[in-house]
């Protein structure tokens, strides 16, 4: 299955900077309306926005919070209103386990922000509940819709995975945890597209500098680590809606890599100058340029020393 771009709409959560940013900038260069449904802009979003206000393709802004059921069904309502239909939908927006929702500072205690007596963590319902619910409603959006969803009228969801769905640490168990049920959920829907046409699949990042970098985690990138660009994630992103195989390397080097076939499962790692199809069962893991966080001592140091405040984990 692959899906032509042209004159088709997408709803983008957490368009407002990073990848997701970059993957509607992307999706417009290529004639699809956009919805973006963050809860603000960076400047970069506001200036992408209103250059598409108007002449199509167009993008419209819709204030969400991903935590709440009723904004994410207004997306499709929003999208349906403004352009006929949706055709992709990428649940994008997460966060990078910060101090405000954080396994090593529990709720009841600052700087967390989560509420000892609401029985949830705000880090893993943006990074886990979020993607599922508006995965839910897509499908259920693509199955009434008339066309209906079939393999000759394909629709696709694109979800944002991570390295971390195949590592383990200490610092980050929260966002960490939540990335293995991203790649799981994905791998879970993939005979959706031989039999309904809906592609369900991932890309899985190496070291990506966005916003969601906070200072206390950027200590664990030190000279010798390489960044991932944002856009070229968002070019994969891309490929997984509108191709059945990509190469394993980036540019020019692109006619040198293996192909890699893509479809409904696919997890997709991007690292630097290159991918990798990264497989369910006995997986080598991550490795090369752009997946190495050489300072990641010093936030293992950080959770030990967290660990000696005198009533740590009792609410105050």
């Amino acid at each position: 299955m692959a899906q032509d771009l042209n004159g088709k709409t997408a709803i983008v959560t957490g368009a407002g900077s990073g990848i997701n940013f970059c993957f509607a900038r992307l999706l417009l260069s290529r004639g699809v309306n956009v919805l973006v449904a963050d809860l603000a802009l960076r400047p970069e979003a506001k200036e992408l926005i209103n250059t598409h206000s108007k002449d199509s393709p167009r993008a419209v802004y819709l204030k969400t919070d991903v935590t709440s059921w009723l904004d994410l069904s207004r997306t499709f309502q929003v999208a349906h209103q403004e352009f006929g239909g949706v055709d992709i939908v990428c649940p994008g927006a997460g966060i990078f386990e910060p101090p405000y929702s954080n396994f090593w500072r529990p709720p009841g205690q600052l700087p967390s922000k989560d509420d000892p007596q609401s029985n949830h963590y705000a880090c893993l319902d943006i990074n886990i509940t979020h993607p599922i619910r508006l995965t839910q409603l897509a499908i259920s959006y693509f199955v009434s819709a008339k066309p209906k969803v079939s393999p000759t009228n394909p629709k696709s969801i694109i979800h944002i995975s991570s390295i971390t769905a195949q590592l383990t640490l200490l610092p980050l168990p929260l966002y960490c945890a939540s990335k293995h049920a991203i790649s799981g959920f994905v791998r879970s829907l993939a005979h959706l597209e031989s039999t309904l046409g809906i592609r369900v699949a991932a890309v899985a990042p190496a070291i990506v500098k966005t916003p969601i970098w906070t200072s206390e985690k950027l200590v664990m990138i030190k000279a010798e680590d390489e960044w991932v660009l944002p856009e070229d994630v968002a070019d994969v992103m891309v490929d997984l809606v509108e191709k059945t195989e990509i190469s394993s390397y980036f540019g020019e080097n692109a006619e040198q890599g293996e192909m890699i076939r893509i479809g409904g499962g696919s997890v997709i790692e991007v690292a630097k100058g290159r991918l990798r199809d990264v497989q369910t069962l006995n997986d080598p893991g991550p490795s090369g340029p752009g997946t190495t966080a050489s300072g990641m001592a010093e936030l293992y140091e950080g959770v030990y020393g967290l660990l000696q405040i005198e009533g740590w984990g009792n609410p105050s």
